[in-house]
Order: C-alpha cells, then sequence, then structure tokens
C-alpha cells in the first residue's frame, strides 16, 4: 500500500466518524457518547489487543488493532467538536514528542547503549513535567493513577529507580520480600483486617519490584499463571467428571487427588 492509499484510508475513516456523530443522521448510540463513556471501551479495546498478540493470533490482532484506532479516532472527533484538537494535531504532538525524545535519531546527540538513551528519555520527560507545572515537579507528576496496580507500580519503581532510588543488588530486593512476609504474618496474627490489607499490599508492590529486577512484566507473568491455572482446572473437572463427581460433590482430598493428576497431564 503507497502513502496516497494510506491518506485515503485514514481520511475515509475519519470521514465514517464524522457521519456516525452526524447530529441528523448518524448513528444514535454513536451520538450518545462523551470522552467519559468512551473510556470502559477503550481498556477493553487494549486489553484484546494484548490477549491476540500474547495468542499469536497476527490476522486478529490486525482487527482489534484497528478496533484500538477507531477508540483515537472517536476522541479526535469529540475533541473536533469541541474545538479541543483534532486527529490532525494529535499526530503532530505525537511526531512533534517522537523526535523530541529521540535525539540520537533526529539530531546530531550521540547516544550509544540503552541505559544512555533511557537516562535521556527520562531526563526529556522530566523537563517537560517541569515545563507543564513549575510549582510542582515530582517524579510522581502525570502517572496513569487509572494503570491496573500491577502496571502502576512498575511505573512507579522504573521512574525512581532511573534517578537512582533503587536497590543496586537483586538480594536486597529479596530481602525486602522476605520482610514484607514477615510482616504480614504478623498482622495476620493480630487480626488487623486495615493492617493485613496494607501488608499484603506491601507484599505485592514489592513482588512487582522483584519482578522489574528479573526483567519480568508482572502483568504478563500473572496473565499467564492464570491462563495455566484455567488449563489445569479444566483438566480437573475432567478428571472429577471421570469418577462421577463435580467439583461441588468431591472432597478437598479428591480435589487435590485430581489436580496432582491435572498438573502431571499438562505439565
Amino acid at each position: 500500500m503507497n502513502q496516497q492509499e494510506s491518506l485515503h484510508h485514514t481520511q475515509r475513516l475519519l470521514s465514517i466518524m464524522q457521519a456516525l456523530r452526524d447530529p441528523d443522521n448518524g448513528c444514535p448510540w454513536d451520538r450518545q457518547q462523551t470522552f467519559q463513556t468512551i473510556v470502559p471501551h477503550t481498556l477493553e479495546e487494549a486489553y484484546e489487543v494484548a490477549d491476540a498478540i500474547e495468542s499469536g493470533d497476527m490476522a486478529e490482532l490486525e482487527g482489534e488493532l484497528g478496533d484500538l484506532l477507531f477508540q483515537v479516532v472517536f476522541y479526535a472527533q469529540l475533541g473536533q467538536e469541541e474545538q479541543l484538537f483534532d486527529f490532525e494535531s494529535i499526530a503532530k504532538a505525537m511526531s512533534d514528542k517522537l523526535i523530541r525524545r529521540h535525539p540520537h535519531v533526529f539530531s546530531d546527540k550521540r547516544l550509544e547503549t540503552d541505559a544512555e538513551i533511557k537516562r535521556n528519555w527520562e531526563q526529556l520527560k522530566q523537563q517537560e513535567r517541569q515545563a507543564k507545572n513549575e510549582s510542582n515537579t515530582s517524579l510522581m507528576d502525570d502517572l496513569p493513577k487509572n494503570f491496573p496496580a500491577l502496571s502502576l507500580a512498575q511505573k512507579m519503581q522504573k521512574r525512581v529507580g532511573r534517578h537512582g532510588f533503587d536497590w543496586p543488588e537483586i538480594d536486597g530486593v529479596i530481602a525486602k520480600l522476605e520482610e514484607e512476609v514477615a510482616e504480614l504474618k504478623e498482622a495476620i496474627a493480630s487480626n488487623d483486617q486495615p493492617h493485613i490489607e496494607e501488608e499484603l499490599g506491601d507484599l505485592l508492590f514489592s513482588c512487582v519490584n522483584l519482578s522489574r529486577h528479573l526483567k519480568v512484566d508482572p502483568e504478563a507473568a500473572l496473565r499467564a499463571s492464570c491462563r495455566k491455572f484455567e488449563r489445569r482446572f479444566r483438566e480437573l473437572e475432567k478428571v472429577i467428571a471421570a469418577q462421577g463427581l463435580t467439583v461441588d460433590s468431591a472432597s478437598l482430598e479428591q480435589l487435590e487427588d485430581a489436580w496432582q493428576q491435572a498438573k502431571r497431564s499438562l505439565g
């Protein structure tokens, strides 16, 4: 597909969006939507993109990326209607940002290693935060508070880590994790529910930190564990059914035995 065809299809998509929002002849559902009501759909589409990538289904990925692109087009249309921004201004702002944050590609600045690139990237982002709000330049500024908690914890830790607030060796991370386990046990022993919740949160935060040091994405790792659990539990149900039982009617010992069989069967 050449550049002219690409521009044609982009403009076609924008025109379709305008038609859907037309006050007289548009779609009733699309006309009712606002920035706020579209957000759940955007999050859903982003997760469906991730699912398609993890499943390795590239044909499905193309469709899901189209659905996600439509979310951007929808927001652009809403912004245009309120004279806030449009698709072109979004694309321009993104282009300007990419050029600004990649001086080693688009200027004469030399950055040779990944560490240098990441450090320069964070410095530029901090400068942008300062330009937006000169009175408050905390590294905690502009964090996406609606992120899933695991992703938010990871982003916080990465950001402060790039500025030196980090364990230099993984042994310190593991020791902290063990400390949090001990504190959770103490909270459980005290039967103090708010304290238990606090300490469990600290433990999860430390788990994310460990995953970061191990260069493992915690969200992806947990999703993989969920999928593994689902496969094994489905196999457990088959084992139980073959014994004329259900999950509800089987004893704990029978369920444990079926679980071990499922693990041996599936690996």
